[in-house]
């Protein structure tokens, strides 16, 4: 079994750019991931389709580059008042 302190802690830091590459509605479903809520709420709250909100979870997932919905949740909570911008353009 693994120790915590042989396990690397999740680097959440995730540059401006890489936020930028998000549409505007997978920025507001990462937003909900960091409140912890499920797929059904958060396609109830947003008044999409539960299949509709694990594409857009799928393609936050890969756009960050992180391995699960966790670690993208982790990244939303950290950076929540970056998603909350309109991103900007280069």
């Amino acid at each position: 079994m693994t120790a915590v302190a042989d396990t690397r802690p999740f680097d959440v830091s995730v540059d401006r750019e890489t936020l930028a590459r998000l549409t505007g509605r997978e920025r507001e479903v990462l937003r909900h991931l960091a409140k912890g809520e499920s797929n059904r709420v958060l396609a109830r709250n947003l008044g999409i389709a539960e299949r509709t909100v694990r594409a857009h979870v799928t393609s936050v997932v890969r756009k960050l580059d992180v391995g699960s919905r966790f670690e993208a949740s982790l990244v939303a909570f950290h950076h929540y008042a970056a998603l909350a911008e309109e991103p900007t353009s280069s």
